[in-house]
């Protein structure tokens, strides 16, 4: 697969949970990228399955920050939900009009991916990161439960 989206430690935010689902989202355009452009598939169904598993997958992540915000009083929580919200109607509208053949897959949509996406973490993730872990997030996972990838324990 090529990489059409590096991941790099300038990607990181910090907290293991979240940088490990950036990946997922950064694979996933990278899965789009190879279907459309290396394979030159066109509109196929395998580039619709991916599209469509990027839009649930950025839907379940969107999710977890947006209840972490909740948790821990995010002072910019509607403006970063506002940026979800848009991306997430954009990102739809791409796939209806893919689906009803009135656009397709093309450079110009992956390129609007990864801006998004790596704009989005290198500019609004990155804000959050360092109120959560003040917050008392934790870093990294220190047990394999999803509860214990969240939150310290207290002492």
């Amino acid at each position: 697969m090529t990489n059409f989206v590096e991941w790099s430690d300038e990607l990181s935010v910090g907290i293991e949970e979240i940088d490990e689902q950036h990946k997922v989202l950064v694979n996933l355009v990278n899965r789009l990228f190879d279907e459309t452009v290396v394979h030159q598939a066109g509109t196929s169904a395998v580039m619709e399955e991916i599209l469509h598993e990027l839009i649930e997958y950025t839907v379940i992540h969107f999710a977890v920050e947006e209840s972490l915000f909740r948790i821990f009083h995010y002072p910019a929580t509607e403006t970063h939900t506002r940026h979800h919200d848009e991306l997430k109607a954009q990102v739809l509208d791409i796939q209806k009009k893919v689906k009803q053949g009135e656009a397709s897959l093309n450079t110009e949509l992956l390129m609007f991916l990864k801006r998004w996406l790596t704009n989005h973490i290198l500019q609004e993730d990155k804000l959050y990161a360092p109120f959560l872990l003040s917050q008392g997030v934790k870093s990294s996972w220190a047990e394999r439960s999803w509860l214990g990838k969240i939150w310290k324990r207290s002492k």
